[in-house]
């Protein structure tokens, strides 16, 4: 009879330890679970972070290029206005005598 009980005792005992081990897999389970979901949520940010710095460079970017080629176009323009001009006081200089003479 003490054997008997003994053998229930110690079944009960590896139950109880088994649903031990259950619940505690289960905790570890959930916590890697979360910890996995904060890494993902820390990666997201970081990529956000990451797009959007890069975003900004190129807009930055972007506009330096723009101003810089609307000051060469008004460089271009200025030289050619300063090239025609000449032509322009000459050929108008010439239509004048022509029409007086």
């Amino acid at each position: 009879m003490e054997l008997i009980k003994k053998i229930k005792q110690s079944e009960a005992q590896a139950q109880e330890i088994i649903e031990q081990a259950k619940v505690e897999a289960a905790k570890q389970a959930e916590k890697d679970r979360d910890n996995r979901l904060a890494a993902m949520t820390e990666a997201e940010q970081q990529r956000k972070k990451a797009t959007d710095s890069a975003i900004a460079a190129a807009q930055s970017q972007g506009r330096a290029e723009v101003e810089q080629l609307k000051t060469q176009a008004e460089d271009q323009r200025r030289q050619l206005r300063d090239k025609t001009a000449n032509k322009m006081a000459t050929g108008a200089k010439k239509v004048m005598d022509y029409l007086r003479g």
